[in-house]
């Protein structure tokens, strides 16, 4: 596993998501009021950029079709999507992002 930086705190307000391409792969970052959480920004019902959700404490709301994720986890929640997404450790070094990719 490596940490790969990807933003200052400052970035991501409290509420608010972004979308990062790490190593190859696009992952979704969240500031809820529990931290910073990350999953695949790619919801697996037809791939919508779940960065783009409404968040709900520690869930993310799928913006096309209302699948629920939780950010902790990846779990799916709730139809349409029946599958999990991965979920991404996210590490705070001073006022640095950084997030833990294979």
């Amino acid at each position: 596993m490596a940490l790969q930086p990807i933003a200052s705190v400052s970035e991501l307000p409290p509420g608010s998501a972004r979308c990062f391409e790490i190593a190859g792969r696009r992952i979704a970052v969240f500031h809820t009021d529990a931290g910073f959480l990350a999953i695949d920004d790619e919801c697996p019902h037809e791939g919508a950029s779940l960065s783009e959700g409404a968040i709900n404490g520690e869930c993310v709301t799928c913006p096309w079709h209302a699948a629920e994720f939780d950010l902790r986890t990846g779990e799916v929640l709730t139809p349409p999507a029946t599958e999990n997404v991965r979920s991404y450790r996210v590490v705070v070094t001073d006022d640095q992002l950084s997030v833990e990719v294979e």
